[in-house]
């Protein structure tokens, strides 16, 4: 079986590879792609693989915009980190999805019904089929994160967004950093990810390690040549220093 995987996250796209390695070693990756425009030029060509592995946010737009250009005969199943109760619908249009951090059992799961349900000869998207799956993603997009699950020792935990100072990575991990008490809990997400789940409204990522609550935020104090650094209102371990290239949207934001 030759399996195709759409994903911008090299490492999640890295990963994916592993565990459908690890699922079913004669399954075969033959293609990565990052973006709409790849995705359209491979489907153009006439390939189709046996099973596709299509994240819904792209280097360069939503996934659905490759459905206004080609067809893809492939059966699908879509990989994201939109809450679940959103994604029910998507069933009747794809195989199976499998929600962020992709679980080995679920993967193995949506595999199982792929053998048992495909029929090749499926009938492909109508116009109608893409413009319902169009309205369900901007449905989850304007539906932005309430709470995070929360890992504390042997416990899991929910942290509502609104008692969030800021957001930081830390090599391979992502953590929260609490208004009220300061403390950090490890997340599942990337910042990547949390980018399109919070309300940036509230939320602005002022580099490529930390993202910040609006309401959490005190001052700014100026730094050598045009860089900034977010003060907040409470003590903070970390110096938030704004990257070169966010100073002037950070300003217009908080100017809002």
């Amino acid at each position: 079986m030759e399996a195709c995987i759409i994903e911008d996250e090299v490492e999640a796209a890295e990963r994916l590879t592993r565990l459908i390695k690890d699922c079913d070693p004669s399954i075969k990756v033959v293609q990565r792609m990052d973006s709409v425009q790849d995705v359209v030029s491979y489907f153009s060509t006439g390939k189709q693989p046996d099973i596709v592995f299509m994240d819904i946010q792209l280097a360069d737009g939503k996934s659905f915009e490759i459905f206004d250009k080609i067809q893809i005969e492939s059966p699908i199943i879509f990989t994201t980190a939109y809450d679940q109760y959103t994604l029910q619908a998507f069933k009747q249009y794809s195989i199976d999805y499998l929600l962020k951090p992709i679980q080995p059992a679920e993967l193995h799961s949506a595999m199982e019904k792929l053998r048992k349900v495909y029929q090749p000869n499926r009938p492909e998207l109508t116009e109608s089929d893409i413009r319902t799956l169009k309205e369900i993603v901007g449905s989850a997009n304007s539906k932005f994160k309430q709470r995070l699950l929360i890992k504390s020792g042997n416990k899991l935990q929910y942290k509502p967004i609104d008692t969030v100072a800021y957001f930081f990575a830390d090599g391979k991990n992502a953590y929260l950093v609490g208004k009220s008490d300061g403390k950090k809990a490890l997340i599942d997400h990337t910042l990547e990810e949390l980018e399109e789940m919070l309300n940036p409204d509230h939320f602005f990522r002022i580099s490529r390690k930390y993202i910040v609550n609006f309401d959490a935020v005190h001052e700014l104090k100026g730094l050598i040549s045009v860089k900034l650094e977010v003060r907040l209102h409470q003590p903070c371990e970390h110096a938030l220093v704004v990257s070169r290239e966010r100073v002037h949207e950070l300003k217009r934001w908080l100017d809002r």
